[in-house]
C-alpha cells in the first residue's frame, strides 16, 4: 500500500497552509475604510451609504437616573416608599440589592411628553425636549458590569476590561479624517477634571497609537507640547522638520513594514500644520455674543459644558472625524453617581447640561451640519427605581446595568422614534432585550461602518468593536 504521508505531500500541504495564514492577514488588512500605512489617518471609503460623515457622543459620567430624566413610570410613584412587588427572574447583583431592605423611590420630577413623537422628558430638560422629534431614544441597555470602571470602559470601548479601543479609535481606523489640519479624534473633558479611567476612556487599545483620542485642554496651549518653543520661528522648524523627515524616510525605506516609523513621520507633518489651526479653533472670542449666550457662555453653571458644546460644533465644521464630550469627574460631587439625593444631585447635573445640548442640537441643524453629523447621548449604567435602606429624606438611587437609556440625534437617524421596552418600575427591558454591544453596531452602521467587516487582527484573532457581534436597531434608523 502506497503511504500518504510522503516528504512531498507534508511540504504541499505545510506551504499551503503557511499561504492561507498569510492571505488571511492581508485581506484583514484590506477591508474597505482601512487606512494606508503612509497616512493612517486618510480619509477613506465608508462600507455603507450614509449621511453622518462625524459623530459627537456625550458621555455623562456617573451613572445617569433614566428614571429623573427619559423614563416615565408612574407605577413607581404609587409604591413610593414601599419595598417593590416581587419580579421575577431577577438575577446577579441587581437580584442581590433586592433581597436586603430596599425601598422604591418615584421620581420627584413632573413629565411631559413633547413633539409628535410623544417622547417623554421630565421638568429638568425642557430645552432638550424641544428637540423631542429629533431624538432617537435606546431604553433598557444592558452593560456587563455595574461598577463605575468596567461599565464605563464597557459603553466607550466595547469591553469592560482595560486595553480595547475606543469607539472614537475605532470609526477613525474605518473612516480616517478629511482635515489633515487636526487628529481625526478629538477628546474634551469637564473642565474640572477627568472621568473614571481616565485616558483609558480613549484610547486606541491594541490599533495603532493614530487612532487614539486628542485630549484638548480647557486652559493654555490646546494640545499638550503644541506650542512653537520661545525663539523658534516656523520657519526654523519646517527646516528641522525637514531634516528629521529625510532622516526617518531613509531609515524607512530599508524597513518598509515598519508601520510605527511611517506614523510617526505622519504624526510629525500632523503637529506642525496643528500649529497653525488648533490655537484658532479653540479661540471663541470670535463666536459672536449671541452665541455664545445660546450656548450658556455667560452662566457658571452652564459656561464648562456649554463651552465643550460650542468647541464640539467648531471640530465639526474643521472636518473632525469623532468628538467625545465628558461631562462628570470620577465618583463625586461632580459625577451623575446621586446613591443620596438624587432630586438635588439631578437638578444641578441636569441644569449644567441642557441648554449647551439643546444649543449644540439648534447650531448643528441650522447651519446644515446635523443631517452630517451623529450626535450620541450616553452614560456608563442607568439608576434603579429602588435605594437599599430605609427612606431618608433625601433619598437616591443604586447602580443599574440592566437600564441605560441612550438617545441618537442627526445622520440617517430616525427621530421620534424608539427601540427597546422597560418594565412598569423601569427597573430593566422587557423581552429580549438590547446589549451595549448592539448599540455600538448601530453606531458605527449611521456612520457607513459595516461591524462585521470593520476588524484588526490581534493575538492571532480578528477583532471588532462588539466582540462577538451586535445587532443594528433598524427601528431607529431612517
Amino acid at each position: 500500500m502506497t503511504n500518504p504521508f510522503t516528504r512531498r505531500n507534508f511540504l504541499s500541504t505545510a506551504f499551503n497552509g503557511l499561504g492561507s495564514l498569510a492571505l488571511s492577514d492581508l485581506l484583514a488588512s484590506e477591508s474597505l475604510g482601512s487606512p494606508s500605512v503612509v497616512d493612517p489617518l486618510a480619509a477613506g471609503q465608508p462600507h455603507l451609504p450614509r449621511r453622518a460623515k462625524h459623530c459627537i457622543f456625550l458621555f455623562m459620567q456617573g451613572g445617569v437616573s433614566q428614571l429623573d430624566s427619559f423614563e416615565y413610570k408612574p407605577a413607581l410613584k404609587k409604591v413610593h416608599g414601599n419595598p417593590l412587588p416581587r419580579i421575577p427572574s431577577i438575577s446577579g447583583e441587581l437580584q442581590g440589592r433586592l433581597s436586603f431592605p430596599h425601598v422604591a423611590i418615584g421620581s420627584p420630577f413632573e413629565f411631559q411628553q413633547h413633539g409628535e413623537s410623544g417622547h417623554w422628558f421630565s421638568e429638568l430638560y425642557p430645552q432638550i425636549a424641544r428637540h423631542a422629534d429629533k431624538l432617537a431614544m435606546v431604553r433598557g441597555i444592558k452593560t456587563d458590569n455595574q461598577n463605575h470602571g468596567p461599565s464605563t470602559l464597557h459603553v466607550t470601548t466595547g469591553s469592560q476590561f482595560p486595553g480595547s479601543p475606543s469607539v472614537g479609535s475605532w470609526v477613525s481606523y474605518g473612516l480616517g479624517s478629511p482635515n489633515r489640519n487636526m487628529p481625526g479624534y478629538i477628546v474634551i473633558q469637564d473642565p474640572r477634571g477627568a472621568p473614571v479611567n481616565g485616558a483609558a476612556v480613549w484610547a486606541n487599545g491594541y490599533l495603532p497609537a493614530a487612532y487614539q483620542g486628542t485630549l484638548l485642554r480647557s486652559s493654555g496651549t490646546p494640545i499638550l507640547n503644541l506650542a512653537r518653543p520661545d525663539g523658534i520661528t516656523a520657519a526654523q522648524q519646517r527646516r528641522e522638520f525637514d531634516v528629521l523627515a529625510s532622516l526617518n524616510r531613509r531609515h524607512l525605506e530599508s524597513r518598509p513594514d515598519d508601520t510605527e516609523l511611517a506614523a510617526r513621520i505622519n504624526a510629525y507633518e500632523l503637529a506642525f500644520r496643528m500649529q497653525t489651526e488648533a490655537p484658532e479653533l479653540v479661540d471663541l472670542s470670535g463666536e459672536t455674543q449671541a452665541t455664545q449666550q445660546v450656548y450658556g457662555l455667560d452662566d457658571p453653571a452652564t459656561a464648562g459644558f456649554g463651552r465643550q458644546c460650542l468647541l464640539a460644533r467648531r471640530m465639526v465644521e474643521s472636518g473632525v472625524r469623532y468628538t467625545l464630550l465628558v461631562h462628570g469627574v470620577q465618583i463625586g460631587p461632580h459625577s451623575w453617581d446621586d446613591h443620596g439625593d438624587v432630586q438635588g444631585g439631578m437638578k444641578r447635573h441636569s441644569r449644567e447640561v441642557d441648554q449647551p445640548v439643546a444649543a449644540l442640537l439648534t447650531d448643528l441643524h441650522e447651519r446644515g451640519l446635523l443631517e452630517e453629523t451623529l450626535v450620541v447621548w450616553a452614560s456608563e449604567m442607568g439608576r434603579t427605581p429602588f435605594v437599599n435602606g430605609a427612606m431618608s429624606d433625601k433619598p437616591g438611587r443604586e447602580h443599574n446595568s440592566w437600564n441605560l437609556v441612550m438617545w441618537m440625534a442627526g445622520g440617517d437617524v430616525k427621530g421620534g422614534s424608539s427601540a427597546g421596552e422597560t418594565d412598569e418600575f423601569g427597573l430593566r427591558s422587557v423581552g429580549e432585550g438590547i446589549h451595549i454591544r448592539d448599540v455600538h453596531a448601530t453606531l458605527l452602521n449611521l456612520m457607513g461602518l459595516d461591524d462585521e467587516r470593520l476588524r484588526y487582527l490581534h493575538a492571532g484573532r480578528l477583532r471588532q468593536l462588539t466582540d462577538i457581534g451586535g445587532n443594528v436597531l433598524h427601528e431607529i434608523m431612517g
